[in-house]
């Protein structure tokens, strides 16, 4: 099983340069890769544009592979999106893992000018001039002449492709495409059963092969220190609150917090219900220092090996 961390610390109105250290952290640690999501007019904790700060990320890198857990498309004009991916993919080596979405935010449709009701649509229509851009096929002509895209990702015919999807309808579009979905993060574990089920299911149906990837986002913390791992379930549970809207929702049905021998069970139930294959591992737990969720990623690589 391969493991990737998303940033644990940001909001500082999108300075690299905190986000750059993360990355060369996780590398150095071992983690397969570094990833970040993308979001609007969030105050501080904006990440508008996620393949910049992910070039940065890329300059004081080598080796991690870089994540974007939701680069929206229908926002996007879809061949200077596919310009911007390949100059990433190039500029870090073919390093690029590229996870796609739709959005929900309805002020973020609003804002850019962008149908609510078609998101579905522009994303797949978006996506289709993406992939024959990124095959080196013609996507316009000017006198006569082809109009091709240059240059091209290192990864051919593209970077690997994984679609977020949260509900029926995107988990069917997600499958239809025969691509890996990365499931929302807080979804309970009979839940990711039922949804890698039914994405696998689509992608049948379309006539295509299951997808030989199974990734999921989990908030993962290990303690051996019962103080501390209280401290973070309380942070969780007030996270959830907001998130949940009111409604119950204990931290294990969303999480993996406890003793490395506990978080190593759970980890072996994950791969025997789900497939997983590629876990990422979620920081950012609300009033925990940088350094503890350092130390809990460490044991996490430990576990790992």
């Amino acid at each position: 099983m391969k493991i990737g961390v998303t940033a644990w610390k940001f909001g500082t109105a999108g300075l690299a340069d905190e986000l750059a250290e993360q990355g060369e952290i996780a590398e150095q640690l071992g983690f397969d890769s570094f990833w970040l999501p993308e979001n609007h007019f969030t105050g501080p904790a904006s990440i508008p544009a996620p393949l910049m700060l992910l070039a940065a990320i890329a300059a004081r890198t080598s080796s991690i592979r870089l994540g974007s857990t939701s680069y929206l498309l229908p926002i996007r004009n879809p061949i200077l999106a596919a310009e911007e991916v390949a100059v990433l993919d190039r500029l870090s080596g073919g390093r690029v893992i590229l996870g796609i979405g739709r959005g929900f935010q309805d002020a973020m449709f609003k804002t850019f000018n962008i149908p609510t009701a078609s998101k579905r649509q522009i994303f797949r229509d978006n996506l289709t001039r993406m992939i024959d851009a990124w095959a080196g096929k013609p996507i316009d002509q000017h006198e006569d002449k082809d109009v091709i895209l240059a240059p091209l990702p290192v990864q051919q015919p593209h970077p690997p492709l994984w679609v977020a999807a949260f509900g029926p309808l995107a988990i069917k579009q997600a499958g239809s495409l025969g691509l890996p979905y990365i499931a929302s993060p807080v979804e309970s574990l009979q839940s990711l059963q039922d949804n890698i089920r039914q994405h696998r299911q689509h992608a049948l149906d379309a006539g295509l092969a299951a997808p030989d990837t199974t990734p999921v986002m989990r908030t993962v913390f290990i303690t051996e220190q019962a103080q501390l791992e209280r401290r973070v379930r309380e942070a969780l549970t007030q996270e959830a609150a907001g998130r949940f809207r009111g409604q119950d929702a204990d931290v294990d049905d969303w999480a993996i917090v406890g003793s490395p021998a506990r978080v190593k069970e759970k980890l072996t139930e994950y791969r025997e219900s789900l497939g997983l294959d590629y876990l990422i591992a979620r920081g950012r737990i609300q009033g925990i220092e940088s350094e503890l969720q350092i130390r809990s990623h460490e044991l996490l690589m430990k576990l790992s090996h």
